[in-house]
């Protein structure tokens, strides 16, 4: 007979093994489908950005992109070269090999030279020239180099009309290449500029001109001699100079003992 909704429902609790799975199995499908359709999201996303980068085009060998903004390609930033010269001669790098990689080492170099405080002094100032410059524009380059280092510039610097320093200064006159590039390259001749930062002055306790940093560019012209790179002239204009970084100036006894204790570098690479 069958009961009316008046009639009391009676319900089984079966034991816990026995109970129905059916809510479990229910709910696992669900939680499959939603992963995977997580997975399929995840993985159309990752297509798209691979078939949007791919047609994008990459920098050029120049190091510049085709867009509108300039990229620097690795070459242009990253140090390079293959095996330094070896050989010297009056204590400047000599000997460079015929390839743009020679010649900008050769420009680095004799822009170290150049500046020097070998270069206030007439004796050093011709050796310089004869080591790094075409024998014939030597004569030429030291007598534009005398009227640049003549006695009005030595009084300026508080050098004598020898180039010497007052008793108890030391003299600074150093040229650090940052970088080089080739702007004018050919077989027998090439111009390079090299970007400097230089170190000049007085160091010590009484000088009125103390060491102070310069920034500039330092365009080197050279001709292939059959051995060597070698100068035939050259030419200098201020910067680019970067902002002065939040630093206190050292003390001139600091500065002393630093350019006596460090020395100098040749730049061949």
């Amino acid at each position: 007979m069958p009961l009316s909704d008046d009639q009391p429902h009676t319900r089984t609790r079966l034991p816990v093994g026995e109970q129905p799975s059916h809510q479990m199995t229910a709910r696992q499908p669900r939680r499959l489908r939603t992963l995977l359709a997580v997975l399929v999201v995840v993985t159309l996303l990752v297509l798209g950005v691979s078939i949007a980068n791919r047609d994008k085009p990459g920098p050029t060998a120049g190091g510049t992109s085709s867009g509108d903004g300039a990229v620097p390609s690795s070459a242009a930033t990253a140090p390079t070269g293959t095996k330094p010269v070896d050989t010297t001669a009056n204590g400047i790098a000599t000997g460079f090999p015929h390839t743009d990689q020679g010649a900008q080492s050769a420009a680095a170099n004799y822009a170290t030279a150049l500046g020097s405080a070998d270069m206030f002094r007439a004796d050093g100032r011709h050796t310089v020239v004869d080591t790094v410059a075409d024998p014939t524009a030597a004569d030429r380059l030291k007598q534009r180099l005398d009227a640049a280092f003549g006695t009005e510039t030595a009084a300026r610097f508080g050098l004598d009309a020898q180039g010497r320093p007052p008793k108890g200064l030391t003299l600074v006159s150093r040229t650090i290449p940052v970088g080089t590039r080739t702007t004018n390259g050919a077989d027998t001749a090439t111009v390079v500029d090299v970007w400097c930062t230089g170190l000049t002055g007085l160091a010590g306790a009484s000088s009125t001109q103390p060491v102070s940093q310069t920034w500039y560019t330092l365009t080197i012209t050279m001709r292939w001699t059959g051995s060597d790179w070698k100068l035939t002239d050259f030419a200098r204009k201020s910067g680019p100079a970067p902002v002065p970084g939040d630093q206190q100036a050292a003390t001139a006894e600091e500065i002393t003992d630093a350019v006596q204790q460090f020395g100098g570098f040749r730049y061949a690479r």
